[in-house]
C-alpha cells in the first residue's frame, strides 16, 4: 500500500512539474518565431539582420543555461535535505556569475557592435540593420540573467507555474509591441528591427520586474533576499563551479556547434536552406517535450538523492527512462502526423516542399532517440550529479563524430541533404547507448551536499 502511494505521488509531482516546463518551452519558442514572422513580413535584410543577432543571444542563452542547470544539480540535492540556506549562497554564486557573463558581452557588443554582426555576414545592408537591433537589445541581458538564474533557483524547489505565466506575459507583451512599432501602426513610428528589439527588451524588463514581485511577497520556500546576492560562499560557490566550469564549456561549444550546423546547411541549394529552415522550427516545439523531462527529471532525481535513499533514486531512474521511451514515441509520431497540416502552411518550391517533408519524417525518428537520450543524460545522470560524464560524451560525440563527419558527407562526398540531416542528428541516436549502459551500470549517483 505504502509502495502504491509512493508511486502516485511520484507520477503526481513529475506531471505536474513536466506538463509546465513544456508548455513554457512551447511559449518561448512561439516567441521567437512570432519575431520571425513579423519582420518577415517586414523586410527580409531586417529579418537576417535579427537572426544575425540571434545567433549571439543564442550562445549567450547557452552559457546562461549551464549556470541555470548547474544550480539546479546542487540544490535540488540540498532541497531534499530541506536546506535551504545554501540554497541561497548557491544561487547568489549563480547570479554573480550570470551578471559577469552579461557585463562582458555587453562591453563587447558596444564597442564593436558591427563587427559583432559581421561574424554571421558580410552583407553591408544586413549588418547595418543587425548593428541597429543589437544597440536595443543588448539591454536585455541584464533583465534575462537575473531572470534565468531566479527561475532556476526556484525550479531546485519544485516551483514552476511561475515561469509559464511569466513565458505567457512576455509573448502577448512581445507580440503586440512588435506589431505597433516594426510597422508604425496606431500612429507609432514604423521602426522595423529596432521596433522588434524595443518589444523584446520591454517584455524582459516586465518579466524580470513581475518575478521580482512575485519573490518579495509570494515565494514561500526558500525566502530569498536581495542582501544575500551581495556576498560570496568561497566553499559552497567552489563546489559550484567545479560542477558548472565543464558545463560552461560544452554549452558554449554547442551554440558554436548550432552556428556550424548553419555552415554545413548553407552552401547547400536555396531550396535545401528553405526546407530544413521551415523543419526546424517545427522540430524545436516538439523538442520541447524532450527538453521538459530533462528539467523535471534533474529536479526530482536531485531532490531524491537528497533525502539520502539511494536505492529509491535507482528505481525512479528506471521508471523515468520507460517513460522517456513513451514520450519519445508519442513525440515521433505526433511530428510525422501533423508535418503534411503545417507544411500546408507554407509557400515554398516544390522541391523545397519535398525536401521539407523528407527532413520531417527523419526529424520524427531523431525525435524519439532524443526524448530518451537527452532526459536520461541531462536529467538523470547530469542531475545525479555526475556532469562530467556528460560533458565527455558531449565532446566526443559532436566534436569527434558528428561535426567531422557531416563536413566530410556535405564538402567532400558532396551528398544529398537528407544524407547531411541525417549526419548532424545521428548522436541523438547513438547517444542512446552510452545513456543506457550509465544509467543501468555505471556510478552516476553523486552525493554533492555537504553536511
Amino acid at each position: 500500500m505504502g509502495q502504491v502511494k509512493t508511486e502516485k505521488t511520484f507520477y503526481r509531482n513529475f506531471f505536474s512539474i513536466y506538463i509546465v516546463l513544456v508548455l513554457q518551452n512551447v511559449v518561448t519558442i512561439s516567441v521567437n518565431l512570432a519575431d520571425n514572422v513579423m519582420l518577415g513580413g517586414y523586410s527580409e535584410t531586417a529579418l537576417s539582420g535579427v537572426a544575425a543577432v540571434n545567433q549571439i543571444q543564442f550562445v549567450y542563452q547557452q552559457l546562461l543555461t549551464a549556470l541555470g542547470d548547474g544550480l539546479v544539480i546542487f540544490c535540488s540535492q540540498y532541497w531534499g535535505k530541506r536546506q535551504t540556506q545554501p540554497m541561497r549562497r548557491i544561487s547568489a554564486a549563480a547570479m554573480q556569475a550570470g551578471l559577469l557573463i552579461a557585463v562582458l558581452l555587453f562591453a563587447a557588443v558596444s564597442l564593436f557592435p558591427e563587427q559583432a554582426v559581421g561574424l554571421f555576414t558580410t552583407e553591408t545592408a544586413i549588418i547595418r540593420e543587425g548593428a541597429s537591433y543589437l544597440r536595443i537589445v543588448r539591454f536585455t541581458y541584464f533583465f534575462f540573467a537575473v531572470t534565468t538564474i531566479l527561475l532556476a533557483t526556484l525550479r531546485s524547489v519544485e516551483t514552476v507555474k511561475i515561469a509559464f505565466a511569466l513565458s505567457v506575459m512576455a509573448f502577448f507583451v512581445n507580440c503586440c509591441i512588435n506589431y505597433v512599432l516594426i510597422y508604425g501602426k496606431f500612429g507609432a513610428p514604423e521602426m522595423g528591427a529596432e521596433g522588434a528589439a524595443i518589444g523584446t527588451l520591454a517584455a524582459r524588463i516586465l518579466e524580470c520586474a513581475v518575478l521580482l514581485c512575485y519573490i518579495a511577497r509570494k515565494e514561500d520556500r526558500l525566502h530569498l533576499k536581495l542582501k544575500e546576492y551581495l556576498h560570496v560562499d568561497r566553499v559552497l560557490a567552489a563546489d559550484y563551479f567545479r560542477v558548472c566550469l565543464p558545463m560552461l564549456v560544452v554549452q558554449g561549444l554547442w551554440g558554436l556547434n548550432t552556428a556550424l550546423q548553419t555552415v554545413i546547411l548553407g552552401h547547400m541549394t536555396a531550396a535545401a536552406i528553405a526546407a530544413n529552415s521551415a523543419a526546424s522550427t517545427l522540430f524545436l516545439l516538439v523538442k520541447s517535450t524532450a527538453v521538459g523531462a530533462a528539467s523535471t527529471a534533474s529536479v526530482l532525481i536531485g531532490k531524491t538523492i537528497g533525502t539520502g535513499n539511494i536505492p529509491l533514486v535507482k528505481h525512479y531512474s528506471r521508471v523515468m527512462q520507460r517513460m522517456f521511451v513513451v514520450i519519445g514515441l508519442a513525440s515521433g509520431l505526433l511530428l510525422f502526423l501533423i508535418r503534411i497540416p503545417v507544411m500546408s502552411l507554407y509557400d515554398l518550391s516544390p522541391e523545397a516542399m519535398d525536401m521539407m517533408d523528407t527532413f520531417l519524417v527523419i526529424l520524427s525518428v531523431v525525435c524519439v532517440g532524443m526524448s530518451y537520450q537527452m532526459p536520461t543524460n541531462n536529467g538523470i545522470i547530469r542531475g545525479g550529479g555526475n556532469a562530467m560524464f556528460v560533458v565527455r560524451m558531449d565532446l566526443v560525440s559532436i566534436w569527434m563524430i558528428v561535426i567531422p563527419l557531416s563536413f566530410v558527407m556535405a564538402f567532400v562526398v558532396k551528398a544529398s541533404p537528407a544524407v547531411v540531416v541525417c549526419c548532424l542528428n545521428a548522436d541523438q541516436i547513438f547517444k542512446c547507448v552510452p545513456a543506457f549502459l550509465e544509467s543501468h551500470y555505471g556510478n552516476w549517483i553523486r552525493k554533492l551536499t555537504r553536511e
